[in-house]
C-alpha cells in the first residue's frame, strides 16, 4: 500500500512566500552583508558620505561611537533630497533607507548624474543598514531646511518632519544614527581597529578631506587629513624598507581613450620589500576590495609586461630563467584606487571586483607608466630586474623538486589528453571538459604553458556504488586516474599521492542541466575514490556563463559584452541595465547552448583566465562525515530513486527559495 509524505501534502499555494520590502534581508541577513559584526552596515553608511566627497560637494567626514551603542555618521556633502518622488510619492530620503533598489548611483551610465563613479550598482546600500538595525535617525540639512526621519526594525516609526534650519543655507549635509540589532551578527561590538583603518584609508584615498573619528565610550579622537597621497600612506604601513624607491603614478580615460569613460583610471603606489608581511589595500570608487579582483589583476599584468620589456630592452635576461608575474609581483606591497563608471562586485559586500574591462584599463596605465619610470630610473629598474630573476630562479629550483619523470612510451597518458608544458603542481591546472567540440575550445583557448585538457565524451559511470577494483572497466575513468597520475583510494587510508601531476583539477561542463549532472558525477567520482584529493584542495569547479548580454554604446560608455552565470544573474544584470536607462529592445541576449559554442577567446575570458574566471573550490565543509555519505547515498545509490523522488516532493522548492 503506498503511503503519501505529510510534507509533500503540506505543499500547496499557500506554502509559496513572497517577501517584501526588507524582509529578505531580515531573513538572510549574511546574503546582503558580513555578519560578524556591524562593520559592514556603518561602512555602507561611511560610502556615501565618501561618494559626495569623490563627486566634488563634500570635504568632511566625522564618525562617532556613542554613550548608548549609536554609530553617528556625518558629512558636509548636498544633503540626501527629501521631496516626494515623482513615481512613488514618497519622500526620497524614505526610499533610500526602505527600498532594496533605490538610490541615486543608477543615474549614471553617461556621466551625468548626481554619481558619476560610485561604489557600484548592487543598490542595496543604505538600505541594508536600516533593515539590520533596532533604531535608525536620519538629519538632512539641505534648501535651508532641516529634515528629519526615523526608522525603527526598518519601518517609518517618525514621519519626515522640517522645519527651518539653524545653519547657513551653505551649510548643507547629512547626518545618520545607526542602532545595529545585536539578534543578526555574531558580536555586537564593531572591532574598532578595522573601523579606524578604514577611516583612514578613506582620508588618503580622498586628498584635502577631513576625516574625524571619536568614541565617546572609550574617550578615543582621532583626526586625519592626508596630504602625501597613497605614497605616503604606504611608507607608513611598510614593515620593511623598500628595496627600491616607491613607484607612484596613475592614469586616467581622457575624450579619446576608445571603449572607457573619460575619468576612469587608477592611482597607485608599488613598493617592493624583500622581507616581512606585505601591504596590499586595493578600491573601487574608494569601496575596499579586501578580496581583489581584476584591477589587482590589472596592476600585476601591467608591471609584468613592463618590467618584462624593459629586461628585454637592456639585456638583463638570464639564459635558462623565465621570469613569470607572480616573480615581479610577489614581493610587491601597494595601494591601488581605481575609478571605475559601472564597477560590478561578486557578492553584495562588494569585496571583490568583477569588471573584466577593468583589467585592460588599468594594466595599460600601469605599463605605460611603468615603462617610462624603469627607463628614468635605470640603477633602480637594474636592481629591481636582479631580485626578480632571484626570485625566479629560486621558484624553479623549488618546482624542480616536484618534477615527474616522464618516460618516452605515448601510452603512458591518455591519448586525448592535451598537456601543458609547466611540471610544478603549485602553477599547473588539469580541466576535465565536457565534450570532444568544448575540448577543442579550450585548448585553443588555454595557456599552454600550464593548464591541460582532458575532453570527455558523454556522461561517466555513476561510481557511488562501483568498487576500487572495477573503476577501470570504464576507459573514461581509467584516463582520469592516469592523467591525474593519482590511483583511486579511501578517505581514511595513507594514498599515495607523489604521482599527483596537477595543483587544480577543475570539473569544466555546460551551464545547463545536462552539464550539472556530468558534474555531479564527476564529483561523486573524486569524492568516493579520490577523496584526499578534495581534503588537500586540489579539486574545483569551473563555472562558465550560460548568457551573453551585448550593451550598445550608451553616453561616455563604449559598448559591452557582459556574461551571466545563470537566470538569476542575468535578471539581476538587467534590472542594473534597465536603471541605467536602457530599454529591453536595445539589449541583445544570447544563450550558449554548451561550450562547445563559445569562442575559445570567450571561454578564456570567461572561464580559462585566473584574472577572470570564477572557479569554485571543493570541500568537505562543516557537515558530518556520516550526513554527507547520507545525502550522497540518497541521492547516487540506484536502489534509493522512490526516495529521491520524495525529497524532490517535499523540498524541491527550496532550491529558488534559497537563492
Amino acid at each position: 500500500m503506498a503511503v503519501k509524505s505529510n510534507k509533500a501534502d503540506s505543499y500547496g499555494v499557500n506554502s509559496i512566500r513572497v517577501l517584501k520590502g526588507l524582509e529578505p534581508v531580515k531573513q538572510r541577513p549574511g546574503m546582503y552583508t558580513l555578519t560578524d559584526n556591524p562593520l559592514h552596515i556603518i561602512q555602507e553608511v561611511i560610502d556615501n558620505a565618501s561618494d559626495e566627497v569623490l563627486a566634488g560637494f563634500g570635504t568632511r567626514i566625522s564618525v562617532t561611537v556613542e554613550e548608548d551603542g549609536a554609530i553617528t555618521v556625518e558629512d558636509n556633502g548636498r544633503g540626501i533630497p527629501t521631496g516626494l518622488h515623482p513615481e512613488e510619492q514618497v519622500p526620497v530620503v524614505e526610499l533610500v533607507f526602505t527600498r532594496l533598489h533605490a538610490g541615486g548611483k543608477f543615474a549614471k551610465s553617461d556621466g551625468s548624474g548626481p554619481y558619476s563613479f560610485a561604489g557600484g550598482l548592487h543598490g542595496v546600500g543604505v538600505s541594508v543598514t536600516n533593515a539590520l538595525s533596532t533604531h535608525l535617525v536620519v538629519t538632512v540639512w539641505r534648501d535651508g531646511e532641516e529634515s528629519t526621519i526615523g526608522f525603527r526594525d526598518g519601518f517609518v516609526a517618525e514621519p519626515l518632519s522640517v522645519r527651518k534650519s539653524p545653519r547657513p543655507k551653505s551649510q548643507t549635509g547629512t547626518r545618520v544614527r545607526v542602532y545595529p540589532d545585536p539578534k543578526y551578527f555574531d558580536s555586537a561590538e564593531i572591532p574598532e581597529a578595522s573601523l579606524v583603518r578604514l577611516l583612514r584609508s578613506k582620508a588618503v584615498l580622498l586628498p584635502g578631506c577631513e576625516v574625524d573619528y571619536r568614541n565617546v565610550k572609550r574617550g578615543v579622537e582621532e583626526h586625519w587629513k592626508y596630504e602625501g597621497g597613497l605614497k605616503e600612506y604606504l611608507m607608513t604601513e611598510l614593515k620593511a624598507d623598500p628595496l627600491i624607491e616607491p613607484f607612484e603614478a596613475s592614469g586616467y580615460a581622457d575624450d579619446d581613450f576608445e571603449g572607457y569613460a573619460k575619468g576612469e583610471g587608477a592611482s597607485w603606489v608599488v613598493a617592493w620589500t624583500t622581507e616581512g608581511p606585505l601591504t596590499r589595500e586595493s578600491y573601487v570608487n574608494l569601496i575596499p576590495t579586501p578580496q581583489g579582483g581584476t584591477h589587482e589583476s590589472g596592476l600585476k599584468d601591467g608591471l609584468f609586461q613592463a618590467m618584462r620589456a624593459f629586461m628585454d630592452a637592456h639585456g638583463l635576461q638570464t639564459k635558462g630563467v623565465k621570469v613569470l608575474a607572480e616573480d615581479v609581483f610577489g614581493r610587491a606591497n601597494f595601494i591601488l584606487s581605481t575609478k571605475a563608471l559601472d564597477p560590478q562586485f561578486q557578492g553584495q559586500t562588494k569585496e571583490k571586483l568583477t569588471s573584466r574591462d577593468t583589467l585592460k584599463l588599468v594594466s595599460s596605465f600601469v605599463r605605460a607608466q611603468f615603462e617610462f619610470w624603469l627607463n628614468d630610473h635605470l640603477e633602480e629598474g637594474k636592481k629591481l630586474a636582479e631580485h626578480i630573476i632571484s626570485v625566479a630562479q629560486s621558484r624553479q629550483r623549488q618546482a624542480a623538486k616536484y618534477e615527474k619523470k616522464k618516460t618516452s612510451s605515448v601510452a603512458v597518458l591518455p591519448g586525448k589528453l592535451t598537456d601543458c608544458e609547466t611540471d610544478d603542481i603549485s602553477r599547473n591546472e588539469l580541466f576535465i571538459v565536457e565534450g570532444d567540440s568544448a575540448g577543442g575550445s579550450a585548448k585553443m583557448g588555454r595557456d599552454k604553458e600550464f593548464q591541460a585538457v582532458l575532453p570527455l565524451r558523454g556522461k561517466i559511470l555513476n561510481t557511488w556504488e562501483v568498487g576500487a577494483d572495477e573503476l577501470f572497466r570504464s576507459d573514461t575513468i581509467h584516463d582520469i586516474a592516469l592523467a591525474i597520475g593519482v590511483d583511486p583510494h579511501h578517505k581514511e587510508g595513507d594514498p599515495d599521492l607523489k604521482g599527483l601531476r596537477y595543483g587544480k583539477i577543475c570539473i569544466l561542463s555546460d551551464a545547463d542541466v545536462d552539464g550539472s549532472h556530468i558534474q555531479v558525477l564527476l564529483l561523486t567520482l573524486f569524492f568516493k575514490h579520490f577523496p584526499k584529493l578534495i581534503e588537500l584542495g586540489h579539486v574545483y569547479v569551473a563555472m562558465p556563463p550560460l548568457f551573453r548580454v551585448d550593451v550598445p554604446k550608451k553616453g561616455r560608455k563604449a559598448e559591452r559584452k557582459l556574461y551571466c552565470l545563470d537566470d538569476r544573474e542575468l535578471q539581476r544584470t538587467l534590472d542594473s541595465l534597465r536603471k541605467e536607462g536602457f530599454e529591453d529592445q536595445q539589449l541583445k541576449i544570447s544563450r550558449f547552448k554548451g561550450l562547445g559554442e563559445m569562442k575559445a577567446e570567450q571561454l578564456a575570458e570567461t572561464t580559462l583566465n585566473p584574472d577572470t574566471r570564477r572557479l569554485l573550490p571543493v570541500t568537505f565543509g562543516s557537515v558530518a562525515e556520516a550526513a554527507t555519505q547520507s545525502i550522497m547515498n540518497l541521492l547516487m545509490a540506484a536502489n534509493e530513486s522512490n526516495g529521491r523522488r520524495l525529497w524532490m516532493e517535499a523540498y524541491g522548492n527550496r532550491v529558488e527559495a534559497d537563492v
